[in-house]
């Protein structure tokens, strides 16, 4: 009997470690799984679409009623310098004789032609071809601006092939810059151009190449500058052309828009104290926001930032930032 006794107590024991290993699994299954996230705000803002890439600045090009605003000035002729009239950094009006190839005899025999001419004892040819020699023994600015390089020193021989100097309008610039042919497909003149530099120059797009460079793969693009820009020639700045403007449309803070299982873009909606994920048609991205369009959006939505990744649908959600902070870690909406 104490057999049987202690045999009822060990079968007793075990079914109450049996019961308590069976309540375990049903005590875990209550436990509620609580996320840390930060939120966000869908908002209502403009925003850009860019193309952006790096330029040199230049003189201007020609254009309609106006000669290119840099000039190389060759020798007009074979000779020897005689006289450099003017130094580096001066400026000039057109017309102005920067340097001379011949001897003060040939510019004195033009003006003895001109008191004959004017006499009637002398022909018009005679004056003329004491001019034509003149000029093929001068070298004369085509425009008026700042003369930035002087090459040749007095005793020195030139041909037609040296650089005598260089003449520039500096208030008359002009941008160039090689863009990726992939991204060339919604420029055309008259787009608005932005500068990054300090402070900020806002221009227009002149001009779109309609050839394609096989070397890089690049489309030449040009943009005048305006008057008194500060910049010089030879400088490199950083610049964005505006191919979009969205008004008004729905924006996320770029960090609530993941990629979902599904690989499109979602975004994490809170309602109540549980995450709801929703499919979105993302597009334009501008200073941390992101143009957002789905069903039932609408501005003033929570949405999940930090934390949105990889959520799954209807997890409980413990948000950890105020109402006033929401988008604390972005930058504001464009107002252009």
């Amino acid at each position: 009997m104490l057999a049987a006794a202690c045999g009822g107590i060990i079968l007793l024991g075990a079914f109450r470690v049996a019961a308590d290993a069976d309540d375990k699994p049903a005590a875990e299954e209550n436990v509620v799984t609580e996320v840390a996230v930060q939120t966000g705000k869908i908002t209502s803002a403009t925003l850009h679409g860019y193309v952006q890439g790096y330029g040199t600045i230049e003189t201007a090009p020609a254009t309609a009623g106006l000669p290119a605003a840099g000039a190389q000035l060759a020798a007009p002729s074979a000779g020897v310098v005689a006289k450099v009239n003017v130094i580096e950094g001066q400026q000039v009006s057109t017309g102005d004789v920067l340097v001379d190839l011949s001897s003060p005899a040939t510019a004195a025999e033009v003006d003895r032609q001109k008191k004959l001419y004017a006499q009637q004892n002398t022909s018009l040819k005679s004056l003329q071809d004491a001019e034509a020699q003149l000029a093929m023994q001068q070298v004369v600015a085509p425009l008026s601006g700042t003369v930035a390089r002087i090459n040749v020193k007095p005793g020195q021989a030139v041909d037609l092939t040296t650089v005598v100097a260089e003449v520039m309008d500096l208030n008359r610039l002009a941008v160039s810059a090689e863009i990726p042919s992939a991204e060339a497909a919604d420029l055309k003149s008259g787009i608005p151009v932005e500068l990054l530099i300090k402070p900020p120059v806002t221009t227009h797009l002149l001009f779109v190449s309609p050839d394609v460079n096989k070397n890089n793969d690049t489309v030449l693009v040009r943009t005048l500058l305006p008057k008194d820009s500060g910049l010089r020639p030879g400088q490199f700045v950083s610049l964005r052309i505006v191919t979009a403007v969205h008004t008004n449309c729905l924006v996320a803070p770029s960090e609530s828009v993941v990629t979902g299982e599904s690989g499109k873009s979602v975004i994490v909606l809170v309602k109540g104290d549980e995450a709801a994920q929703t499919t979105v048609q993302a597009g334009l991205r501008e200073n941390g926001w992101v143009e957002i369009a789905g069903p039932e959006l609408k501005a003033g939505d929570v949405v999940v930032t930090v934390g949105a990744y990889g959520l799954p649908e209807k997890t409980k959600i413990s948000v950890q930032n105020s109402l006033g902070d929401e988008t604390s870690s972005t930058n504001s909406p464009s107002a252009k």
